[in-house]
C-alpha cells in the first residue's frame, strides 16, 4: 500500500470509530486528540480494526505511534508496503 491508501484506510477506520466527527479539516500533523473526541477505547478500535483488516499487529508499547496521521501512516508503512488494498 501507498502512504496515501494507508492515509485513506485510517480515515475510514476513524469515519467508523467517530461518525459524528468531520474528517475533512483533520490535519496530518497534530495528534487525533487534539482534534477529535476519541478516548482510550477508541485508540484500541483503531488497533483492533488494523488487525481485523490486515493482520496487522501492534504492540502496546506502540500505541504512541498512532497520535496523528502522519506519524500513523510513518508507522504503518514499512508494516503495510506489501499489503494490496481491497
Amino acid at each position: 500500500m501507498t502512504r496515501d491508501d494507508i492515509r485513506d484506510e485510517i480515515l475510514d477506520i476513524l469515519g467508523d470509530i467517530a461518525p459524528d466527527e468531520d474528517l475533512s479539516d483533520l490535519k496530518d500533523d497534530q495528534s487525533f486528540r487534539e482534534q477529535m473526541e476519541l478516548d482510550s477505547m477508541d485508540f484500541l478500535d483503531i488497533v483492533m480494526e488494523l488487525r481485523k483488516r490486515y493482520r496487522v499487529q501492534i504492540p502496546e508499547d506502540d500505541y504512541v505511534e498512532l497520535a496523528s496521521m502522519n506519524s500513523t501512516v510513518n508507522y504503518l508503512e514499512p508494516l503495510m508496503k506489501d499489503t494490496v488494498k481491497a
